[in-house]
């Protein structure tokens, strides 16, 4: 085989592939029995055509029997007057329009057996048209019946082709989630730790620690002044329990005490540093 007939053949193939996938079966049933009914009709139009043609040799036969009857009453009334010239002449011409009419006759013998003829395809197409169409309606239900059925079992079993790209859209739908899920909290895992910097901000941790520092103590000091105001109302009403800025300064001395500590296991280095930075202050 060669390339052209290979590449002929492969053509062919695939197109009639193609085909076959775009075919519908019902379309294609009710194209089929269009067709049949045209050439139902291209018959019936023969037949007319034919009927047309024979009647209007009819026509002409009934108008050569009229003379061929003129053609005798002339001659009947030429040999009374004894004109025999003239009673020939009648004869001849009845002769001739007679041979007319047979040559007729036999033409429109045969347009009635073509006329026949026609009428039995006609009648037996017709017929076939008729079955056919039973046929077609049966097979047009069984087809729609297994279609049906079809895409039913593919939607219960996800197998079909739509059921099939509803599937992989879910998935596609739920990994994306998942995914963006897991960054989410990553990103509040990394935002705790505090992995990332505020990129707008020139604070590192250092300073935002020293400005909770400052916050703190602003707290601690306005904590200092409300507790300080609650015991001069007490000490004023005369209670004897003991205010709490009685208290505070057994709190300081534990506070001095637990700093104390952490400074004698403070770096000596950084401890000169901070001391420098209390002089320069």
């Amino acid at each position: 085989m060669g390339i052209l007939s290979r590449a002929s053949y492969i053509v062919r193939s695939k197109l009639n592939s193609v085909l076959n996938r775009a075919e519908d079966p019902n379309e294609t049933l009710d194209y089929s029995y269009e067709q049949m009914r045209d050439q139902l009709q291209e018959v019936k139009q023969g037949i007319a055509d034919l009927t047309t043609q024979k009647k209007r040799l009819e026509i002409q036969k009934r108008r050569l029997e009229e003379n061929v009857e003129k053609h005798n009453e002339q001659a009947r009334e030429a040999v009374r007057q004894d004109r025999d010239d003239l009673a020939r002449e009648a004869l001849e011409k009845k002769k001739s329009k007679m041979n007319e009419i047979e040559d007729l006759e036999a033409q429109i013998a045969d347009l009635q057996q073509s006329q026949d003829r026609l009428v039995e395809k006609k009648d037996e197409l017709q017929s076939q048209i008729e079955e056919f169409r039973t046929r077609k309606e049966t097979l047009k239900a069984r087809h729609d019946a297994a279609e049906a059925e079809t895409r039913v079992s593919e939607a219960m079993t996800g197998a079909g082709d739509e059921m099939s790209d509803v599937t992989r859209a879910i998935e596609r739908s739920e990994e994306r989630t998942e995914e963006m899920e897991a960054r989410a909290e990553a990103m509040d895992e990394l935002e705790e730790t505090g992995a990332f910097e505020n990129a707008l901000s020139d604070e590192d941790r250092i300073d935002r620690e020293l400005e909770q520092g400052r916050t703190d103590a602003e707290v601690e000091s306005e904590l200092a002044t409300l507790k300080g105001e609650l015991g001069e109302e007490v000490a004023a009403n005369g209670a004897d329990e003991p205010s709490e800025a009685e208290t505070e300064p057994a709190d300081a001395e534990t506070g001095a005490d637990a700093e104390a500590g952490a400074d004698a296991e403070a770096d000596p280095e950084i401890e000169s540093e901070l001391e420098e930075l209390r002089d320069e202050e």
